[in-house]
């Protein structure tokens, strides 16, 4: 069994890059044996991620382009947080960008780390139902198509490895166990 203590203590911290998404920093840590070791921490506001059902299990999907994979991705609909922005705003605001939808329920899901070895980004989770349709109005510089899928398909291209990318990964999977769970009580 290990006694040592796991803490790692920063001794020095140095701003590589600052962008309009990320920050890019490398701190100088004194590790828990006494040695000293380099970490490089991407600096990120946070985010937030919904998975939008409809009663009858349809949901609602984006696919849009991803710049670092070279290809178009289907994920939930998701966005950065504003400054001072709380998350479950942040989670309506994006849905109504992105699918045209205000979700008169928003549930937490819990956060999502999508790399706590280097990134300090989290992900809020919501899931969204009694959704009302208003007006899609995305960003000047996002593209994206809507789908709409049952969330058995979503959880099957899941479980394929049809679908990958991580939020959309953690958050229809935490949806669709509480929603099943909801169902077993009902029954």
């Amino acid at each position: 069994m290990n006694t040592m203590p796991l803490e790692e203590k920063q001794i020095q911290s140095k701003r590589i890059y600052e962008g309009k998404i990320v920050n890019l920093r490398v701190d100088t840590v004194l590790l828990p044996n006494g040695r000293e070791a380099l970490r490089e921490v991407i600096e990120h506001v946070g985010a937030v991620c919904v998975v939008p059902v409809m009663p009858d299990g349809t949901t609602y999907m984006v696919r849009q382009y991803r710049y670092p994979f070279g290809e178009a991705v289907l994920e939930i609909p998701a966005g950065k947080l504003d400054a001072g922005e709380q998350p479950v705003d942040a989670a309506n605001r994006e849905l109504e960008e992105e699918i045209g939808m205000k979700a008169s329920e928003l549930i937490y899901m819990g956060e999502f780390r999508p790399s706590v070895a280097y990134d300090l980004e989290v992900i809020h989770m919501y899931l969204a139902r009694g959704l009302v349709a208003t007006q899609q109005h995305l960003d000047d510089d996002e593209f994206l198509d809507v789908e709409t899928y049952s969330l058995h398909a979503i959880y099957d291209m899941i479980m394929d490895n049809r679908l990958t990318d991580g939020k959309t990964i953690a958050a229809v999977l935490k949806a669709k166990a509480l929603i099943d769970r909801e169902n077993s009580l009902e029954k």
